[in-house]
């Protein structure tokens, strides 16, 4: 599903225009963005968590010439979804 698609579902579901669903997602997804720039974690109780994930400085290697090189440390944004890790322990049966 793409951004446009998503408008599209959003404006019949709630029926409102295209233009205000539009909106509304910018604003849902800036706000999240927001938060996490902040460093905060966003749960969404139903849906799923929102948060930063802090990564390593490392040593990495260039595919082309084979050198060594140095990768930053960096914070990634990192969703996790609670209903995704439920129906994957499910088909874990116990004997």
């Amino acid at each position: 599903m793409t951004k446009a698609d998503l408008i599209d579902a959003v404006a019949a579901g709630a029926d409102i225009s295209k233009v205000a669903a539009g909106k509304a997602i910018e604003t849902f997804t800036g706000t999240i963005a927001k938060s996490l720039k902040k460093g905060k974690k966003v749960t969404l109780v139903g849906f799923g968590t929102f948060s930063v994930s802090k990564r390593k400085a490392r040593k990495g290697r260039n595919p082309q010439t084979g050198e060594t090189i140095k990768i930053a440390a960096a914070k990634l944004p990192k969703y996790f979804s609670l209903l995704a890790t439920f129906q994957s322990s499910r088909i874990i049966t116990y004997k």
